[in-house]
């Protein structure tokens, strides 16, 4: 893949954008957390040290650890420049914003955080809407206004 100064933020119309993204975005979601966990790693050694710096108040953010980590990993993937996290990457896939806008930090926080709530509710049946939806949106899709499609 290389890298394109100029990328194209507004969600294309050609059917074949979206061919085979739902799988796509199946396998990319275990890379992600495979990547996320190992982040919390060191997130979590550091947070140790600074804990004890702080007398012991750090050790309250352990609960919250994971969340944070992956927060801030999938804020500067999907809402940087690429468009998509590592494992997206790997899967040949983008987050574009229907409305054309690029993708910013707080909307793919929002996406994650609605991903989360829904995934909660509805598991596994929030990935049965991308089989009925146009474009194969997720219920969490329709509601930021974002849309998955193939990378070239």
């Amino acid at each position: 893949m290389s890298y394109n100064p100029n990328p194209l933020y507004a969600a294309p119309e050609d059917w074949r954008a979206y061919s085979g993204v739902l799988s796509r975005r199946v396998f990319a979601f275990i890379l992600d957390y495979v990547i996320v966990a190992l982040l919390w790693i060191p997130a979590a050694v550091v947070l140790f040290f600074l804990s004890i710096l702080t007398l012991g108040l750090g050790f309250l953010l352990y609960p919250a650890l994971f969340v944070i980590v992956a927060g801030i990993y999938f804020g500067l993937t999907v809402g940087g420049p690429s468009q998509a996290s590592l494992g997206m990457r790997a899967m040949g896939i983008a987050m574009m914003r229907v409305d054309g806008r690029p993708m910013d930090f707080l909307t793919a926080i929002v996406h994650l955080a609605l991903f989360w709530i829904l995934n909660s509710v509805l598991t596994p049946l929030i990935l049965l809407a991308g089989l009925f939806t146009e474009r194969s949106r997720l219920i969490h899709d329709l509601l930021v206004g974002t849309v998955t499609v193939r990378t070239p």
